[in-house]
């Protein structure tokens, strides 16, 4: 055993005993590398690292090959889990089997493969459709779904987490302090009328609410009524899935009414109820885009960092491209129908 420690030491392998180190170890150096070096969210790490801590939990590291791999995803596969969650999850992994190879405690990496992913979600609001679901949100959701619709913010990491110290009505801005933002950049926007106005009424709103439970609220958008009264809106999926209904039953009654409702529990895909929160955010990109706003302001806005995610976020609809059309028929081709199609030709003046 020693001498096989001293060959492996003198062609700097690692010298511990390799089989000794288990899953449960590599997820610790992961947690604490994030930790000292702030390269991710510890909650979001988390996330990653759950599903791999049910399947991998007493490990050796050494046995983390392929053929195991493959039935990890095997396994998430037949939950109905996403190829690019796996994806992400797999990526975790890599960085744990990476540091291990790091610190001396693995021998060498595994061939991980990624997953065919699905293509990018393209969900987007044309105005009339935001309007019909705005039109079903309580007055406080209505404003945060504004700004959102408006510079594309993040809904719960951002828009939600606002505080009244964010909100400047004199100078007309909205900021997100850095380091509370998903790059760990702060941002800064100038305030629509529209959004200054809806803003501060919502703003009023919470100043009734200080006044009622007689203490200070430093959200933007608490709960205004229930049980969690005064504390921050985490999330409100349930009002956005009812918004997203009632705005697909339109102005049906009766029985039709009820007909419309069976069918749309029997298709939770179809038309409006398919839409995410996040798709305000493609819609703000979207819309940027078209009103003429330089993209690199725009990439400022909304807070996206490449070009190639925003690119993305862009969405081209049947519209857009029917419009191009339109464009390329008033320009291209104008002077080019009936008798000016014809080919003109001076006359030689020569005679016969």
């Amino acid at each position: 055993m020693l001498g096989d420690r001293l060959t492996r030491a003198s062609q700097g392998l690692p010298v511990v005993r390799l089989q000794n180190v288990r899953f449960d170890e590599l997820a610790e150096d992961l947690k604490t590398h994030d930790e000292t070096t702030g390269s991710r969210d510890p909650q979001e790490a988390e996330k990653r690292v759950k599903p791999l801590r049910r399947f991998f939990a007493g490990w050796r590291a050494a046995q983390i090959d392929g053929a195991a791999l493959n039935r990890y995803v095997v396994k998430r596969q037949a939950t109905g889990t996403a190829n690019g969650t796996i994806n992400r999850e797999r990526s975790v992994l890599l960085k744990m089997l990476r540091l291990a190879l790091e610190h001396g405690k693995l021998a060498r990496l595994p061939v991980i493969r990624g997953l065919k992913e699905s293509l990018p979600r393209s969900g987007f609001f044309e105005a009339e459709q935001y309007a019909a679901v705005r039109r079903h949100l309580p007055a406080d959701l209505q404003t945060a779904c504004d700004v959102a619709y408006t510079f594309g913010w993040r809904m719960q990491s951002e828009v939600l987490a606002l505080e009244r110290r964010d909100v400047d009505l004199t100078g007309g801005r909205l900021s997100l302090r850095a380091g509370e933002t998903k790059n760990e950049e702060g941002r800064e926007v100038f305030l629509t009328p529209q959004l200054k106005a809806a803003l501060v009424a919502q703003l009023e709103r919470v100043d009734t609410l200080q006044r009622q439970l007689k203490r200070v609220i430093p959200f933007v958008f608490p709960h205004l009524q229930g049980c969690h009264r005064g504390k921050q809106i985490l999330d409100f999926r349930k009002a956005w899935r009812t918004a997203c209904l009632e705005a697909e039953l339109g102005g049906l009654t009766g029985e039709a009414r009820e007909k419309r409702r069976q069918w749309l529990k029997a298709n939770p895909s179809a038309g409006l109820l398919s839409m995410l929160r996040h798709d305000l955010r493609r819609t703000a990109v979207r819309n940027l885009v078209r009103a003429g706003v330089a993209e690199r302001v725009a990439m400022e806005l909304t807070g996206h960092k490449t070009r190639s995610v925003f690119d993305r976020y862009d969405i081209v609809s049947e519209a857009d491209k029917r419009a191009a059309s339109e464009r390329l028929g008033l320009g291209m081709f104008s002077g080019m129908t009936g008798e000016s199609a014809v080919e003109s030709r001076p006359a030689t003046g020569r005679t016969s």
